[in-house]
């Protein structure tokens, strides 16, 4: 694939945004955090007691890979699980008191990332930027739930 390609590949360029979005991150010093971790404890803050499948179901995370950042919270003692009474086989999931203490260095920070994100855009196109990132994961995700092949 030639550069100018690449250039307007919607798939390529998303994922260089997201990692220099990650780089930006990492330089932040976000307590050793990724930025999926953070989002699974700002996840579980606003809905204590939500199963890992709620947090799947929130955030968007693929089920393995919730299920293995909320184990590495856990051994990390930013997080608590314990079984629902509702289906033994669940876990209700809420953040511990470490876990708590993080999320209030983390976000603030994280919140900085997200500005100098938007700050790489004119202030007249943020708002639309945002709405199209919304766009494309709704739609993408419709078109996953719904089985339609991939184009």
């Amino acid at each position: 694939m030639k550069t100018d390609q690449l250039n307007r590949s919607p798939l390529h360029l998303l994922h260089r945004a997201g990692q220099s979005a990650g780089n930006i991150f990492r330089a932040e010093r976000t307590g050793n955090l990724t930025p999926r971790q953070l989002v699974v404890l700002m996840t579980v803050a606003q809905s204590e007691g939500l199963s890992q499948t709620g947090i799947v179901d929130s955030t968007g995370i693929d089920r393995s890979t919730v299920a293995d950042v909320v184990q590495r919270l856990v051994k990390r003692k930013f997080l608590q699980r314990r079984r629902t009474r509702e289906d033994a086989r669940a876990y209700a999931v809420k953040l511990a008191d470490e876990g708590w203490r993080v999320l209030r260095t983390a976000e603030p920070l994280a919140k900085r990332v997200d500005q100098r994100v938007l700050d790489a855009l004119p202030t007249a196109r943020r708002e639309q930027f945002i709405a199209a990132l919304l766009a494309i994961v709704d739609t993408l995700e419709r078109m996953t739930a719904q089985g339609k092949p991939r184009a």
